[in-house]
Parts: C-alpha cells; structure tokens; sequence
C-alpha cells in the first residue's frame, strides 16, 4: 500500500520507499526524499520561479535515466506549471513545472529526479539572472585541476565587477555561478565564451574551450554554452544519478583553494549526509546568488 502523507495540507502519495536508489551505498527512496525535504529551505530559493527539467531516474543511478521538459502526466493541478518559449528562435511554447514550495518539491522527489534550471526565469524568458562556466575536467585531470581554474576564473570575474561563487557538480567538476542584474542569454553567453576562450590563452596546458573529446585530455574543458536560454544546469543542492548519492553542493573558496584536501572532503565529492549537514554548518552559501543581493551587470552591457 502507498503511503498517503500531508505536507503543509497537500496530500501526497510517497511510493516505494524502501527501494535502492544507490547501490554502492544502499542510499534507499526514502532517504532521497528526506534529504530534500532536510534541504528544502536552501534548495527552494534556487528552484524558485524557475522552468524545471527533470533528468529521472526512477530505477536507481545505475537504471535508466532520461530527461523531461513537459509537465508529467498525474502532476497535481495544486503544482504550478508555467508557459514558456521552447527556444529563442521558436515561437512555440512549452508547459513545464516551476516548484516553489515544499509540497512541490516533494512531489517531483517522489518521481526520483535530478532538478535542473536555466540561468532565466519564468516571468523573464532567456534573460539570465546569473551566469555559470561548467568545468569538466578530462583525465587524468581531476577536481584539483578544476580548482586551479576556478580560482584563475574568479579573479578574472573579479577584475570585471562580478562576485563568483563555487559548487560542486555533483560528478566529476565544478561548477562557477556569478550574480547578474539582467542581461540577454545570448550576450552572456558570447561573455561566458569569451573568459573560456581567454583562460585557454592564458594557460592552455590547463584549459580548452572546445567540447572535442581529442582537446580534452588531461586539461579542464569550460564549458560556456550552458549560458544559451535554452540549456539548464544541476540546480544547487540536487543529488545526482551516480554510484554515489552525491550532491551539487556550495563550497567556501578556502576549499576550493586547498583542493578539497580535508579528510572529509576527499576529491571534493559531497554526499546527501554530508550535503546536509554543511547546510546546518554554513546556512547556504550561495544565497546571494539567490536573493541577487550580489548581482551586478554584465560587462560591456
């Protein structure tokens, strides 16, 4: 029989919750849904008034997974859905959910997904509110790699007025998130192209900005397309569909300038106890990227 629970009066069907999501950890469905409802309050204001793309995987990280855009069929009429373009050039639209609350968030944790957002909201189609430089790093590189060039990266945000903020992918890199007051999706994009392809100059045994597999080896690739309104990125604090239930969790920059060599912090991966538990540590530190309260404008614009 399904458990029925309430959450904050919306009656909610949790199913299965016995059932291993993670393998290698033995990290059940129900304990996926505790850790979101454990980091809702940091995790809401990041899900907030935007298009959700759900990357599902409802037979566990080792099952299938794939990506949906449209509002899945069952969602509650209680759930927001919102209308937005499908692309910049497309003059049709798509409905897709937009969780603001927690009875919505534990919904779409209940289908066992991955929450990716665009850097644009709802109200604002492809007029980014942040700016984010994804990087992969290509082995034999790894996370210190990454973190040598998110600190280069930083200080070049810096230099042009923009506060950056760090985090875990939740895979293999990291990802850089700076505040913006509003600019065009395809001008961020063409700013966000323009410190990959000068970080590459600047250190290029270390950095290409080109997605070729052949470029990649043993360097970091910073990846600037995620810019483009239609792409999304791991929204802070999801978990992720790997051997492990690792989380796209916010980091101090005296972590990422010590490499993540603290014991508890090997390589930098951050599971869901671990993801919580640094919210009751640190509150969320990627909350003015949130709130905008660091947003500043993009240069040149």
């Amino acid at each position: 029989m399904t458990p029925i629970t309430h959450v904050e009066g919306r009656r909610l069907a949790l199913s299965n919750l016995d059932k291993i999501l993670y393998p290698a950890t033995g990290f059940t469905k129900g304990e996926v849904l505790h850790y979101y409802a454990s980091v809702a309050p940091v995790l809401l204001p990041h899900l907030r008034d935007r298009p959700l793309s759900f990357l599902r995987y409802p037979d566990g990280a080792g099952g299938e997974s794939f990506f949906a855009k449209n509002v899945p069929p069952g969602t509650p009429d209680w759930v927001r859905v919102a209308t937005v373009p499908r692309s910049a050039r497309d003059t049709t639209t798509a409905r897709q959910v937009v969780v603001d609350d927690l009875p919505s968030l534990m919904w779409a944790a209940n289908l066992v997904t991955e929450f990716h957002t665009p850097q644009w909201r709802a109200e604002a189609p492809a007029v980014a509110d942040r700016l984010v430089l994804d990087l992969d790093p290509g082995e034999p590189a790894g996370i210190a790699e990454c973190c040598e060039v998110a600190l280069m990266l930083r200080e070049r945000l810096a230099a042009d007025g923009l506060t950056a903020f760090a985090k875990t992918s939740g895979s293999k890199g990291l990802h850089l998130l700076a505040p913006l007051t509003g600019a065009p999706s395809r001008e961020v994009t063409a700013y966000a192209k323009e410190l990959a392809v000068a970080a590459g100059q600047a250190a290029p045994e270390l950095v290409v900005h080109r997605m070729a597999k052949r470029l990649r080896g043993g360097k970091v690739f910073v990846d600037f397309s995620q810019n483009s309104a239609s792409k999304t990125t791991a929204t802070p604090y999801t978990l992720r569909a790997r051997p492990h239930p690792t989380a796209s969790a916010p980091l101090t920059w005296e972590e990422v300038a010590t490499r993540g060599e603290d014991d508890r912090l090997p390589g930098l991966r951050i599971e869901a106890d671990e993801a919580a538990a640094r919210v009751e540590r640190y509150g969320d530190l990627l909350a003015p990227l949130a709130t905008g309260e660091a947003a500043a404008p993009l240069p040149g614009s």
